[in-house]
């Protein structure tokens, strides 16, 4: 399945793009794993583990954060065109809407002086107050910030700590049995950045600002397996079920391959990024650690891919262009079975 798709998962390890991926395709017919190169370089070569854990970082806000406001929005304990204020009444950004966060239109300049100094309470105070630009509603701007407020909506909702939310909500229903924000055993995690302060970070969140917030955070912070990452997309290809439980309704599932953007024009779903191939609409998202999922709701296809490519070191740009081409080898081959 997919052999030209493996083949540049394998030479990207062999070049030194990343240590090594652990990935899954997924169709009606069930999932097919694999796994290719190692998942540690320092201080000592190791390999791949059956059920190896890995720092998720952006998919937590697809995963957990955006599947929760989605139920909230399901049961009507929130509105999607209503004011952030009206939920965070700390909120500074009057103009700013839930649909602004979940598509990442809110033009939050997200720049906190000295940032990595501050506690968990500092961080949310400068980030309740952050100034919008130019770019509110018209254009998408990705950001972090704006998960992390959706999270402090859903305490607010739920009176809840935002990580037990996530347990009870997603991660218990679905039996995700090794997703967590506190993994028990660091050497069942890849390891990520030799990092020149910290050191090999391994079995603590890599992301900043998810280090500071901890339990608080909606934009990162999820140590998850291909097995449970790959559950949790089986239960969007199957409408919002997976085994008998309902997490999302069907309906819900089925629009998020709309544009949900202020203008309808920008290829952002709730939460989720739109890949438009010339004959499908995907759901997309990514890590910064070197993990993505890209799903086919309509053929019930899915790529799940868990790296840890920020290990030892990184470049960004490089690995962006090569993921680029992982997936529009995906698509080639997706497409061309397809016919």
């Amino acid at each position: 399945m997919y052999d030209n798709t493996r083949k540049l998962i394998r030479h990207f390890t062999e070049d030194g793009t990343l240590p090594g991926a652990s990935y899954a395709f997924i169709n009606q017919q069930g999932i097919r794993q694999y796994r290719e190169g190692l998942a540690a370089l320092i201080p000592h070569q190791e390999p791949i583990r059956e059920n190896q854990q890995y720092d998720v970082a952006s998919l937590t806000k697809v995963m957990l954060t955006t599947t929760v406001i989605l139920r909230l929005l399901e049961n009507r304990a929130l509105e999607l065109d209503a004011f952030v204020q009206t939920y965070l009444p700390d909120f500074s950004a009057d103009q700013v809407t839930l649909r602004h966060l979940l598509t990442h239109t809110s033009g939050l300049n997200g720049f906190i002086p000295n940032r990595n100094a501050l506690s968990a309470s500092e961080l949310k105070a400068a980030l309740l107050n952050l100034p919008v630009d130019d770019a509110f509603g018209k254009k998408v701007k990705y950001t972090d910030t704006n998960m992390i407020l959706l999270g402090y909506i859903i305490e607010n909702i739920e009176d809840e700590t935002l990580s037990a939310v996530f347990e009870k909500r997603i991660i218990h229903p679905l039996n995700l049995l090794d997703s967590t924000f506190h993994p028990t055993d660091p050497t069942q995690c890849a390891p990520t950045e030799n990092h020149p302060d910290r050191g090999v970070i391994r079995g603590v969140v890599h992301d900043p600002k998810a280090l500071v917030l901890g339990d608080h955070c909606g934009s990162a912070g999820l140590f998850s397996t291909l097995n449970d990452v790959s559950r949790f997309s089986q239960m969007l290809l199957q409408k919002g079920q997976l085994d008998g439980v309902r997490i999302l309704q069907e309906s819900t599932v089925e629009q998020l391959t709309q544009d949900w953007t202020p203008n309808g024009r920008l290829e952002r779903s709730l939460g989720w990024d739109l890949k438009i191939s010339e004959h499908n609409r995907y759901l997309f998202h990514t890590g910064f650690t070197g993990t993505f999922m890209l799903l086919d709701i309509k053929e019930q296809t899915a790529f799940v891919f868990l790296s840890n490519r920020v290990h030892p070191t990184s470049d960004t740009l490089a690995y962006l262009k090569k993921r680029d081409q992982l997936i529009e080898t995906y698509f080639l081959e997706k497409e061309t079975e397809a016919r």
